[in-house]
């Protein structure tokens, strides 16, 4: 039996193709580290430092997912925002060029046309919340809050209107950017204007 697998050994070896080494490349080889240790040669890899904590507590969990609400909402809103106060201070320049109250009604029919091609859409996916933010943000961008926005360019009746709407919805047209109680999203715009400052 032994002298039958020695026979079977040796004429797969000898029927086996000539084999040929491999060609090396400049592609097959890795530069890494290592440690010789004895006659051994060991490959060594340092790994970043990991913190290991605890699970948060929760009201920390809890902070820590208003922060990040607050985060996206402002990020999102932000440059509707900015939009918005730029929008707002051409309007402004242009309206006092414009003699007669119907040439100004017309402008701002057209302008406000212009603005739901580029905007309306946009502008009524957002959340309640990111709307609030907006809010905000508007007023901080022009330094007048959306009701009085409204009340200037459509009328008090029209700023009633879309007050009362906002209500329904628990918003409010007339709330404002304060820097003490606001200063997460003061915060987050910072961040926001350095970010955008180094790109």
């Amino acid at each position: 039996m032994f002298r039958f697998l020695i026979i079977a050994m040796l004429s797969c070896l000898c029927l086996r193709p000539a084999a040929h080494a491999q060609q090396r490349t400049a592609t097959d080889t890795i530069p890494m580290r290592a440690v010789v240790y004895g006659n051994e040669t060991i490959p060594s890899i340092t790994l970043p430092i990991v913190e290991v904590v605890d699970k948060l507590p929760k009201r920390l969990r809890k902070e820590r997912e208003r922060w990040t609400r607050l985060r996206a909402a402002v990020y999102v809103t932000y440059p509707y925002a900015v939009a918005a106060g730029r929008v707002l201070r051409d309007v402004g320049q242009e309206l006092e060029k414009l003699p007669t109250k119907k040439a100004r009604k017309a402008y701002l029919e057209t302008k406000e046309k212009e603005l739901k091609a580029q905007f309306g859409n946009k502008l009524e996916n957002l959340s309640v919340y990111q709307g609030k933010v907006l809010m905000k943000l508007i007023h901080r961008e022009t330094g007048e809050n959306c009701y009085e926005i409204i009340k200037e360019l459509k009328g008090g009746f029209n700023a009633r209107v879309y007050q009362t709407v906002a209500f329904f919805f628990g918003g409010n047209l007339k709330s404002e950017f304060n820097s003490q109680d606001d200063r997460d999203i003061e915060a987050i715009v910072q961040e926001i204007q350095l970010y955008n400052r180094f790109n």
